[in-house]
């Protein structure tokens, strides 16, 4: 992500928050934990669905800042900043689901792990996606025909799920059409079969979070830091949970298919939380507690990525018949703190160790930039 000096700190503390409670949800050490921390099995919601679509939120933010100064280099430099950023973020989110790139076969050897069981779509490749295709759309239609597009995209997923499919995990249109471009070795198969929750289909919707995140941004930057722009934010999210509520009485809200209630409802939430964080951060100046958050917002796509290559080396290498993920979970913290606590303690452990790393990257003024 580009540092922006001119940035609101809220929107910095934001990511970071973001960021932090992502890779605990991304690192328990196990599925015994509190309900909050896990995802809905299917329809429904809960805390850890909120943190995905608030990462491409706070992309949207980030872009405020950032789409004027490319443009201003001209439409050429512009198109391959875009294409350069969408294509680095995607290889990089490619490599990690193939890192690292060996495994271990029936007898204990190691081979190299073929590119035909590669998971091709994920979450870095879905924000690479989803800036790339966002930040064209308000380049070309500026801001009222960006919120066009995104009314537009919504109502006719909504029309592509119910005309080509159902809502059940291998019916629905997301997954025929993923299995017809890709085949099944190259989805996601965590759910018990071939599904990818990140697949092509859905991140059409996933995009309008990204352009939500702009538009806040945006209003934020001309509106200014006083009790008018933090009342808007509230209702305008208010307003958003209503009409979530509302359309998920027949399009049910449902993360793994990022449904358009979905959508509605976690831009509703984030631009709640967001006044929040203005008033409390910009305008209270109750600043003091925000390094902690902003040493993630300083070096987010390097702290995520040092949180998964972290975690995957864990259960790459071995101690007896354990992978270090679960010997270190089971011996270290499940021991002595149980299941609940112990999960959700380990967890803490792998963000702690990342923040310490972007700790001193941050000290050192080492920013990580794509």
């Amino acid at each position: 992500m580009l540092l922006n000096q001119n940035r609101y700190l809220s929107l910095d503390v934001f990511r970071g928050m973001d960021v932090a409670l992502m890779i605990v949800v991304n690192s328990l050490g196990s599925s015994n934990t509190y309900s909050p921390l896990l995802h809905a099995e299917w329809h429904g919601f809960t805390l850890t669905d909120l943190v995905f679509p608030t990462f491409l939120f706070v992309v949207g933010n980030a872009m405020s800042f950032s789409q004027a100064k490319y443009e201003a280099a001209g439409e050429g430099s512009f198109l391959k900043k875009v294409l350069k950023r969408t294509l680095i973020i995607f290889l990089l989110g490619y490599l990690m689901y193939w890192f690292p790139f060996v495994t271990q076969n029936e007898v204990g050897e190691w081979v190299f792990k073929p590119f035909e069981t590669t998971r091709v779509f994920g979450v870095l490749q879905r924000i690479a996606l989803c800036y790339g295709i966002a930040s064209l759309v308000i380049h070309y239609f500026k801001i009222k025909g960006a919120l066009w597009f995104s009314v537009l995209a919504l109502i006719f997923y909504r029309v592509i799920l119910f005309e080509f499919g159902d809502l059940t995990i291998e019916g629905n249109a997301g997954t025929k059409l993923d299995l017809w471009l890709l085949g099944a070795s190259h989805l996601y198969h965590g759910e018990g079969v071939a599904f990818d929750p990140e697949g092509l289909l859905s991140t059409l919707p996933a995009t309008v979070n990204v352009i939500a995140g702009y538009v806040a941004g945006m209003f934020l930057q001309r509106s200014g830091k006083n009790y008018e722009t933090i009342a808007k934010l509230l209702m305008v999210g208010a307003v958003l949970l209503v009409m979530a509520s509302w359309w998920g009485l027949m399009f049910p809200i449902n993360k793994k298919l990022w449904t358009s209630t979905y959508v509605l409802h976690t831009v509703g939430i984030d631009l709640m939380i967001l006044a929040v964080l203005v008033f409390v951060i910009e305008i209270a100046k109750l600043n003091k507690w925000t390094y902690f958050f902003e040493v993630f917002g300083k070096n987010t796509l390097f702290i995520y990525l040092l949180s998964e290559v972290f975690v995957i080396m864990m259960w790459t290498f071995s101690v007896g018949d354990s992978d270090l993920y679960g010997w270190i979970y089971k011996n270290v913290f499940q021991s002595w703190a149980g299941d609940y606590n112990g999960s959700v303690l380990f967890a803490l452990w792998v963000m702690l160790t990342c923040w310490v790393v972007g700790y001193w990257m941050d000290k050192k003024k080492i920013y990580v930039k794509v």
